[in-house]
């Protein structure tokens, strides 16, 4: 539904530039979520980008465009655009998106902008820049309401009317003690229904969820999505309150991190091919292809070594493909399975031998049913009561040691410490090709020659 929503916006879009028609180009414009029209400048050249971005009357819609554009796009659609204006839509911006602007921004333009910006709103920003883009500190906002302890309930709405009124989160309520240590939380609904006089300390509630600026952003997401909070507060190394991550933050984070982790899986980096180049996507995929084309060969030295058998039963290639792709299957449905547990926090490490020797199960199971499937076309077709265990037997194993595989793979980098969605796709498909190659034509060595 989106995606055809998408497409007629796109085709209107094109249209209406075709034709200059340019009262009902700004109609569009202003109707528009900056979301959707960032999806539009996907597909229309960078001269009608800035054609469509001058019929935006208003700041804060600029800004949020700019902060919804690839960052591709994002990055050619600045390159020419006078520092005094990218300036201007910055400053109507929250700090969190301005900080991820710049860090996208080439030095120079990036010292120029923030050389230019308010001064309070300038070093707020160079707080964020601080912190790794992948770490809490990198994704927080600092605009936040936080009080002292002894502030009553009165004094808290009074802020929040007056004070904090721009603020994105205002749902929670932090209190801080006279070090500006985070000490608890209170929701707005609380804070309203205590009478004025209601000191903060004695409402508040302690047991508060935080993390620490430096923790990963998967890990703050995962926490998050696991308290079912709308936002978590940030910490230093000391306690004090230096931001938080909001749930909008956090869907960015899931999504991001879902399609970095596809990428890995299949071996192709992580960047989108729209924006990847030719060079840059053959420099990444080449090693990746060189260790599968390494398994090929690997597999077929493994082959060579029971070529007397292949000579003697030749029916025997006829089966290879089904079973090596029925392996590669299973050990890439494990493989993803095990990979995104990970990755929301449904599986941890303490799961290794519980989730291996499930899959283990799963594709015995599996390896059964299909050896029974596929033993049954060997005995319609060939009529040789060997041949059929034979291939029954290989089709069990290989789906057995391929959702093996696919859990072992991605649990063992965990544990290494390595990201588990690297290459896990290429590396479990080219080791079961081997070891079903190896075990199919043992077991039919073996079988066949009794």
């Amino acid at each position: 539904m989106f995606h055809d929503r998408h497409t007629i916006l796109v085709e209107s879009i094109k249209r209406l530039l075709r034709r200059n028609a340019v009262p009902h180009l700004k109609k569009i414009v202003r109707k528009t979520h900056a979301a959707d029209l960032a999806y539009a400048f996907r597909y229309i050249g960078l001269a009608d980008q800035k054609r469509l971005f001058s019929m935006m009357n208003d700041v804060e819609q600029q800004g949020l465009l700019l902060s919804e554009l690839e960052d591709s796009i994002f990055l050619e659609f600045i390159r020419e655009m006078p520092v005094d204006d990218i300036v201007h839509i910055l400053d109507e911006m929250p700090n969190d998106d301005v900080a991820d602007l710049i860090g996208l921004m080439p030095p120079e333009t990036a010292t120029a902008v923030l050389e230019k910006m308010e001064k309070e709103g300038s070093e707020e920003v160079e707080g964020l820049l601080r912190y790794s883009d992948d770490t809490a500190g990198g994704i927080m906002t600092p605009d936040f309401v936080a009080l002292s302890q002894d502030a009553t309930a009165r004094e808290a709405i009074e802020s929040l009317q007056k004070e904090h009124r721009d603020v994105e989160m205002p749902f929670y309520l932090y209190v801080v003690d006279d070090l500006k240590r985070l000490v608890g939380v209170i929701s707005l609904r609380q804070l309203v229904v205590v009478r004025p006089e209601t000191r903060l300390k004695d409402i508040m509630n302690p047991d508060l969820v935080s993390v620490q600026t430096s923790m990963d952003q998967e890990e703050v997401a995962k926490i998050v999505a696991r308290y079912d909070i709308l936002a978590v507060p940030v910490v230093d190394e000391t306690g004090v309150l230096e931001g938080i991550v909001t749930v909008d933050d956090v869907i960015d984070i899931f999504r991001m991190e879902a399609t970095e982790d596809i990428l890995k899986m299949a071996g192709v980096g992580e960047i989108f091919v729209e924006t990847q180049t030719i060079l840059g996507g053959i420099r990444i995929r080449l090693p990746w292809l060189f260790a599968s084309c390494l398994g090929g060969i690997l597999a077929f030295y493994v082959i060579s070594g029971f070529e007397e058998t292949l000579v003697k039963y030749a029916y025997l290639a006829a089966f290879m493909p089904v079973i090596a792709g029925m392996g590669g299957n299973v050990g890439t449905q494990s493989s993803t399975i095990v990979v995104r547990g990970l990755a929301t926090g449904r599986l941890s490490l303490g799961d290794f031998w519980r989730v291996i020797g499930k899959e283990f199960l799963v594709g015995l199971v599996l390896g059964a049913v299909y050896g029974l499937l596929i033993g049954l076309v060997a005995e319609l077709q060939y009529s040789i009561f060997m041949l059929n265990i034979v291939v029954a037997l290989a089709m069990v194993s290989s789906m057995t040691i391929a959702a093996f595989m696919g859990a072992l793979v991605p649990l063992g980098l965990a544990r290494m410490k390595i990201d588990p969605a690297v290459a896990t796709g290429p590396f479990v498909t080219t080791s079961t090709d081997v070891i079903t190659a190896f075990l199919y034509f043992t077991i039919a060595t073996k079988l066949l020659n009794m």
